[in-house]
């Protein structure tokens, strides 16, 4: 459920498998599923829009190996050695089979880090594009995602285009000061787990998700009870 905080242990329980990588196109759920962050000391330049309908997320590095450089000096890859593709590469080549019109754009399941141990569902974002740009040191890929509607991620046939209007994640920034406002617990009942990110004025009624007076932390009894009225 988007906006629903969670361990890292429920993460792979909900996907399904043990999520090593940060890029994870082939595995075993219903779509590819990548894990960001824009904390400080994140190891990639992971952003979300302002209004929060959209992720940059920066490709991977090569692995790190001994008596290699630094694989931060390295220029990113899309293939192996072998030939195969790398992570960067099955997203790359997702994201131009969308824009060359080939297929619909990939659907991709998101959770960001919010402080270690803690992550938040930001739900299924659209794959719209891809590029390479050089950071100052190297060359990097990066993958532009648009967030989808609840409605949208149900209907297969409903993907995401340029002139559709996209659900809105709330930005990082947001969560951490409305986690720490809220002492990590449901405002109205105290209870520390089954936490969500909650509108206090629906989105779907004109509140807004880059404002941290309007977002609260609910349990997920509170938050079903709510469901989208203004209380």
């Amino acid at each position: 459920m988007r906006g629903e905080i969670i361990s890292y242990i429920e993460m792979c329980q909900n996907e399904g498998l043990s999520l090593q990588k940060g890029m994870n196109f082939d595995v075993c759920s219903n779509h590819p599923v990548i894990l960001m962050s824009v904390r400080k000391n994140a190891p990639y330049r992971d952003q979300i829009s302002e209004d929060g309908t959209e992720l940059i997320y920066e490709g991977h590095d090569v692995p790190k190996r001994a008596n290699e450089p630094d694989p931060k000096r390295v220029d990113q890859m899309l293939t192996n050695p072998s030939g195969s593709h790398t992570e960067n590469g099955k997203f790359y080549a997702a994201a131009e089979a969308y824009k060359e019109g080939r297929t619909e754009p990939a659907r991709i399941q998101v959770y960001e880090k919010i402080k270690p141990g803690i992550w938040s569902d930001n739900g299924l974002f659209s794959l719209v594009d891809a590029w390479k740009e050089f950071d100052g040191t190297r060359s990097v890929y990066k993958f532009k995602l648009r967030a989808l509607s609840d409605y949208k991620a149900t209907k297969a046939a409903s993907a995401l285009r340029e002139h559709d209007t996209p659900n809105r994640i709330i930005p990082s920034s947001v969560k951490l000061e409305v986690w720490r406002r809220d002492g990590g617990k449901c405002v109205m009942c105290g209870a520390t787990s089954e936490l969500h990110f909650d509108h206090i004025v629906p989105f779907s009624k004109g509140g807004t998700s880059v404002k941290a007076d309007n977002i609260q932390l609910l349990c997920a009894r509170h938050n079903l009870e709510k469901s989208n009225k203004i209380e």
